[in-house]
Formats: C-alpha cells, structure tokens, sequence
C-alpha cells in the first residue's frame, strides 16, 4: 500500500478505531502527523554485549540464543508468566515476561535474538524482564539509536515508533519551506534529511544536523511571525493618546511609597499612554511585587483623561478583590469603579452594562463576563489582563475589539511567572516587557522546607498550630483522582502513590483533622463549585483548603501563613514558586513545606534551590535549565505557537541567527510576495493559526 502524508493512521496495519482514538490524543490522526511529532529523547542501543560482559546499570542489548522452548504458565486469572533461558558463549541469561503470551510462540529454540533490556544479578544468576526482542539480522528496533516518545495510556513507545517508520517514505515528499540562501548561508541540511534523522538518526552527528536544522525552522518562522505582530503594532492602528498627569497627584492616594522598580514601570506605561500609539506591556514581577498599583495608575490615567479601564481577572474571587482595593484607592480621587463578574444577578449585570455603556463606570474590573457580546463601553482605552498565561492572546483581541473601530485600546498585562528575559521576548513576543524586580519593604518572608515522609505527623501537628493561633493552611495535591495514569509505564506508574485531592481530602477530614473545617478545590468542579470554595477560604469559613494548582494564581488571602505541597518533586520550580505566593500575604510569619518521596538526588537539589532563595527570576532560570521551555509555555494559552524542538535555555545563539535571518528576509522582502518566500508566508500562518486574525 502506497502511504502519503494525508493517509489517516486507521489505514495503518495495528491501528483500529480504539487505537486511533487514543493516538488522536497525541494530536496524530493522519501519516503527516507522525512525521512532525518528534521524539522527546533517544536510546543508544547500537552497543551489543556478551551476557557475562552487558554492565547492571541501564538498559543494554545483548545478543543471545534460545537454549529451550518458552516456557507458559498461568499463575492466577489476569497473570501469565513466560520463562526461558538464553545463552551465549560467556554464560546463560534467565528471561521473564509477564503477560505476554504471544513470546511462547515468537521465540524458537536454537535461533538467535537480540535482547533489550536491563540485567539484574542474584549471586552468579543473571536475569531480565520483559525484554524487548528482534531476530539477529532482522533489526529494526535494536542496533540502532532509538527514539523515545511522549506517550499516552494504551499507546507503546514500540507501537509509535514502529508506526513512524512506516511513515518515512514519506519524508521524500516534504517540501523545502526555507528559501536557499538562508539554508545556504546557515548550513542548514535538506527537509527530508532533517526529518529521517530526527526520528531514526544513522549516528550523533546526524541527529545533531537534524535537530539544528528543525530546531532553527521553528524558531526562524516564530520570529517571523512575531516580527508582522510587532509591525503591525508599531506600523498599524492609532491609540488613544491619554494625556501625562503629575504623578503627585496619584501617589498621594497610596498609603504608601512605590518601590523604585513600580515608579519605573508606572513611568514606561504613562509613556506608552501619551504616545499615540496603543500599549502593548507586560509587566512581570514576582509574587507580591505591586503590580496591581501599575494597573490602578494606568486606569487614573485613563479615567483622568475622560475615558474607560477594563481590567480582566482570572477567577471572580480575585475580580472581587481587585475591586474591593482598587475602589478603596481610586474612589477619592473621583474614579467610578464597577464590578461585572458571572456571579451577579441578572438585574446587577444590566445595571453594570448601562452604566458601562453611558460612561458612568471609569474602571471596570471583572472575569470573563467582559467579552460577553453584550457588554458595550462608552470610551474603552485600557485594557488589563492580569496573569497573561490565564488570557490567551484570543481574549485579549476580543476584550480589544470593544475598544472602537479605528482607534485601538492600550493593553497592559501583569503576570507573576518571573520569566527570563530573553524567553519573555519570545513568548510574549507581541508586548514590550517591563520589569518589577524589588518587593515592597514589609512582605512577610517565607519560611520554605523540604520534608520527607517520615516527619508527616510533625507536619500534622504544625498544621494544628497554627489553625489554634486562628491562621489558615493549603495543602496542594497534584491529583485530582486516585491513580490518574495508572495504565502508563515506567516512570508513570509512580502516579500510583501521587496524593489526589478527593481521596485525600476526605481521610483528613475523617482521621487527622476531624475538628477543623476543611475545603476542597480542584479543577473538575464546576466553576460556581470553585468560586464558592475559593470565598470560603478567603472568609475564614474553611481552616484548610486541600486543593490543585488551580489555587496557583488565584485567592489572596492574608491570613493563611502556611502551604503544604504534597508529592513536591512532581511539580516545575517556577509552579512552586507560584504556589508558595500563595501565602505570606499578611502580617504573620509564613511557612512553605515541601513534602518528597523521591531517591532522586537530582529531585531533592531542584527542591533545595527553592528552599534556598525567594528570587522568582533566579528560580526561573534554574527550571529553565531542569525542565527547557515547557513549563513556561504551558498550555499555549499566551496563543503564541508551541515549540516541539527548540530548547530556548539551550538554543539561544541559534535562535540569535533565526531572529538575524527572519529581520534579513523582511527587510527585502516585507509582504513575503516573492515566489521562493511564499512558503515562509504559508508556513507562518499555519504555525500561527491558533492566534486570531494575526495577519489581517
């Protein structure tokens, strides 16, 4: 059968309707697909060893024949163990395979094999389980570099791989996107080359060519992109130009005086403000740096000048909030503040939306509700998204579009995820950055330990202490269920021991704290169901809040001094970070516990540095190097593209080069109109569908 990149897998040999559904998880739906879904690492299995030889640590292949028929026998109903003995010229080696039965008949007495898989020694006996095993001479699997893919219950590393093979010829079909020059001039190695080698590399150095040719196609187009966003923007719609005020005036309002870093940005975005041209800020700063004074400068700015300020909150709790202390500090000065969240009774919101839509509201703070079709503003010159990585670049366009037909709101967006700066510039690539880098004298410092199983009832006993001095306490699982993935392998099946909220939740109630008034919070519950135990907690009516990370940007509540995270090693620096802001809000002492299981040496250093320093851009760069990109790109809610290959800790000179090329092949060719830059334009698109209406 003839396969191109269009074939849908169901045609594949193996690939049924309950298999495809499982791969569609994976985003892999037709042959094209696999090609473009790059492994995440490799396995070097070109080595073979003699049994006596093959070292104890790693996997390792050893070639090896069957000394006797497979032997099958079935232990209980659901348990099958499959027994055979192998053997070359330096001894023999003890096979085991569980619930394989097909291994009875696929391995043969007197033919050769080569095993995969790791040696274990009990006095002179050596032994493996579960093996993966070819034919000598009929390899695909063994002897060769082998790539390693992200997975999903059901789907085998074995399974993608043998699929991706039979995707290959294909590759010969790929077009050559990047013009000549630019391969030229980069030494950059053929598509079908790079594609071949990425996934079945012939050796390191042509995965290395491969991956650097991949790698700067990726980052090359996102630099393109990113140059029309700007372009656009700089080039584009006119702003409303808000005219400077004494800043006196406002900082009279505070009860007290901005750090040197909040004067700073509060300057660049009155900066931007008078311009004429739209802002497009983001302001980042750590855990209870004072963003939020930035966003009520901006929006006296705006009502001072005669126009309107929305503000975006992610959850309404902190809609709420925001509102509570933006009206207390703008209200003197004669700024009308207004609320506008699902929660409100219907006659609420229609009071809301006219007084909205006369100009009565200067600065409306609220969720979602916003960019409901039927809110309509008088004036609306500001726009503020708080926590950017909640908005996506869709809600902002949407919020934007409100703003009048041809003069653009300015938009400024506030995020606690301390990035480093030069991963900043890409992920928010469409926004000038804007630093906050010192706290406000008087936050309270956070105590942060790393506690291991054993010190759990100590642990209780602190919990205790402090709900007896009337303070309030977290305690984050990553789970929302018991055994989430328990299907998974490997590495995956330690999912098994992760502490899920509602199982948890409910033994502390019963058996450790039958006396305290416990929440739960997760990210399955129903929006109104979150919002309730959210207000809860910031009310005091719940003493402890067992939780998600969906409490990770959320509820400000200053009266909670401790954060338990359980199974810690599970989770990014940068998201512990977040969660441990959670708390040392208030005047009381704050405390931070880390609790591991993990034997991972590397595991416990990563939860040490977090122990050690409260710098979130310090923080930000040590996860940068642990876990590369992902954590900051999430969920590709910034709307901005994700990238597979691109390691932005590692790859920085390559990307200087793709950001030089992009800024080459504009200069000559701004509209990408010439024949050989068609396909940069087309890939650009593609790669930037999920942003709306990015190159209108």
């Amino acid at each position: 059968m003839s396969v191109t990149q269009d074939t849908p897998l169901t045609d594949l040999p193996g690939v049924g309707e309950a298999r495809a559904k499982k791969l569609e998880k994976l985003g892999l739906t037709a042959v094209g697909d696999l090609l473009a879904y790059y492994p995440r690492d490799y396995e070097d299995r070109r080595k073979v060893y003699a049994i006596k030889e093959a070292p104890l640590e790693g996997r390792v292949c050893i070639a090896a024949m069957a000394a006797e028929h497979p032997r099958l026998s079935r232990i209980r109903k659901g348990l099958e163990l499959v027994q055979v003995k192998v053997a070359d010229h330096t001894g023999a080696l003890h096979l085991t395979f569980f619930n394989q039965g097909y291994v009875e008949r696929a391995i043969r007495a007197g033919e050769e094999y080569i095993f995969y898989g790791t040696v274990e020694e009990q006095g002179r006996r050596r032994s493996m389980v579960n093996p993966i095993f070819e034919r000598l001479g009929k390899q695909s699997f063994t002897g060769c570099i082998m790539p390693v893919y992200r997975l999903t219950a059901g789907i085998s590393n074995h399974l993608l791989a043998s699929l991706t093979r039979q995707a290959l010829p294909c590759a010969g079909g790929l077009p050559e996107t990047l013009p000549p020059y630019i391969r030229q001039d980069h030494r950059l190695a053929a598509a079908e080359f790079s594609v071949r080698n990425i996934h079945f590399p012939e050796d390191e150095e042509a995965l290395a060519l491969a991956r650097r040719r991949l790698a700067f196609e990726e980052l090359f187009y996102l630099a393109v992109g990113l140059s029309y966003l700007k372009t656009r923007r700089d080039k584009g719609e006119a702003g409303f130009a808000i005219p400077p005020r004494p800043k006196e005036e406002f900082l009279s309002l505070l009860p007290f005086a901005p750090t040197r870093a909040q004067s700073r940005v509060m300057d660049e975005a009155a900066g931007d403000m008078a311009s004429g041209k739209p802002m497009n800020r983001l302001v980042q700063g750590d855990v209870g740096s004072g963003k939020t004074v930035v966003a009520a400068y901006a929006g006296w700015l705006c009502a001072k000048g005669g126009y309107q300020g929305a503000l975006m909150a992610p959850t309404e709790v902190l809609a709420e909030q925001h509102y509570k202390s933006l009206s207390a500090l703008l209200s003197p000065a004669g700024v009308q503040v207004g609320l506008l969240t699902g929660s409100l009774t219907a006659a609420e919101k229609k009071k809301t939306q006219a007084a909205l839509a006369a100009g009565e509201i200067d600065f409306v703070i609220g969720t979602h509700a916003l960019i409901a079709e039927r809110v309509a503003f008088h004036r609306l010159a500001l726009i503020v998204a708080d926590e950017q990585h909640r908005f996506g670049v869709a809600q902002r366009a949407a919020l934007a579009a409100k703003g009048g037909k041809d003069t653009a709101p300015h938009v400024l967006v506030m995020s606690a995820t301390p990035i480093p700066r030069t991963l900043a510039l890409i992920i928010y690539g469409d926004l000038d950055v804007s630093v906050i880098d010192q706290l406000p004298p008087g936050r309270t410092p956070i105590a942060t330990y790393v506690v291991r199983e054993d010190k759990r009832q100590r642990m209780y006993q602190f919990v205790r202490q402090q709900t007896a001095q009337g303070r309030q306490a977290y305690i984050i699982c990553p789970a929302v269920e018991e055994n989430p993935d328990a299907a998974l392998p490997g590495e995956e099946a330690a999912a098994l021991n992760l502490k899920a909220v509602k199982t948890y939740a409910d033994k502390l109630q019963k058996e450790v704290f039958p006396d305290l008034r416990l929440g739960i919070l997760h990210g399955k519950m129903k929006p109104r169901e979150k919002e309730e135990a959210m207000s809860a907690f910031a009310s005091g009516r719940t003493q402890v809040l067992v939780a998600t990370t969906v409490v990770e940007v959320g509820v400000d509540v200053p009266n909670a001094s401790l954060i338990i995270i359980e199974n810690a090693d599970r989770f990014g620096l940068s998201q512990l970070h977040q969660l441990r802001g959670r708390v040392g809000r208030g005047e009381h002492p704050s405390h931070c516990v880390l609790i591991t299981g993990t034997r991972s040496l590397e595991a416990m250093e990563r939860l040490h540095t977090l122990a050690s320093t409260t710098d979130g851009f310090k923080i930000s760069e040590e996860d940068l190097k642990a876990r590369g990109p992902g954590d900051f790109f999430g969920n590709r809610q910034h709307g901005l593209p994700q990238m597979k290959l691109a390691d932005l800790a590692g790859d920085m000179r390559l990307l200087s080069e793709a950001q030089e090329a992009a800024r080459q092949l504009l200069e000559q060719d701004p509209q990408l109109t010439a024949p050989e830059n068609r396909p940069v334009w087309e890939r650009v698109c593609r790669l930037f569908a999920d942003t709306p209406d990015i190159f209108n």
